[in-house]
């Protein structure tokens, strides 16, 4: 259990759960109003510590530099959101929905609390870096909130290259070359008379000659022609933020009923 001497090398220190985990930096301690000891210690979580989650003390422990509670990481980030009130303290809803996400027995600590001599149920009231607010104390702390912004990355989309097939008509002039049969006549000279005398006088004859002609053959072959890749360029765009952050007024009461800031 964590003594109130303790406090100071608590605060503003790492937190972690009993399996190594770092959960978050401790932020405030919450103190039971009745005996005075240390009963929960806040936790921010979340980017750049944006969140506060509470986790009881009642079992952690100091290790070197930061303190140890007994639950995992996970289970104090999902812990109920707790609004504390101007006075620094956890009502009784709000302490019971605490005891019951870390499966605290409440109806034990309440009838402990509420026992002849205890003073009956003890709010917890809480010890910052600066001191307790608690009586005897002759200031009082007062806090803002901060906002701070960061920057995470995700998945926003995704591209991909697919190649598919398309087919088109491709038209191509080519000459092509055809025979045709043409007649040639010539007289009988002395120089071919030889040749015209050779057969008989007067006979039936036949001669044939092969006509040729030439036709386009359409041939494909594939060819690599451009080589194709995704890239991705960075743009930088600016983007306002809005949020709310809480601040702590202090007034005084007067003894006439007035108040004055």
């Amino acid at each position: 259990m964590i003594t109130r001497e303790q406090i100071p090398t608590v605060l503003d220190h790492p937190v972690y759960d009993s399996d190594g985990n770092k959960i978050g930096e401790a932020k405030h301690v919450f103190l039971d109003d009745a005996t005075g000891q240390p009963e929960w210690v806040s936790v921010k979580t979340g980017l750049f510590g944006t969140s506060e989650s509470f986790v009881p003390i009642h079992d952690a422990r100091v290790v070197e530099d930061h303190l140890e509670v007994h639950y995992a990481k996970d289970k104090v980030k999902d812990a109920p959101n707790v609004d504390v009130d101007a006075g620094g303290h956890l009502s009784e809803d709000e302490e019971h929905r605490l005891y019951e996400h870390y499966g605290i027995d409440w109806d034990a600590a309440w009838q402990q609390a509420n026992q002849p001599g205890a003073g009956g149920w003890a709010r917890r009231g809480t010890e910052t870096g600066t001191g307790v607010e608690a009586a005897g104390d002759d200031a009082m702390t007062r806090s803002e909130e901060q906002m701070h912004v960061g920057i995470e990355r995700q998945e926003v989309g995704r591209a991909r290259l697919r190649k598919y097939i398309v087919t088109e008509e491709v038209q191509q002039t080519v000459p092509v070359r055809h025979e045709e049969v043409r007649v040639e006549r010539e007289p009988v000279t002395e120089a071919n008379r030889d040749d015209a005398m050779a057969g008989p006088d007067i006979t039936e004859a036949e001669h044939e000659v092969t006509l040729h002609a030439e036709r386009p053959v359409v041939e494909t072959k594939a060819e690599p022609v451009e080589r194709v890749r995704l890239t991705t360029d960075e743009h930088t765009e600016e983007e306002t933020v809005t949020g709310e952050v809480r601040k702590e007024q202090i007034e005084v009461d007067e003894a006439e009923g007035k108040r004055r800031p």
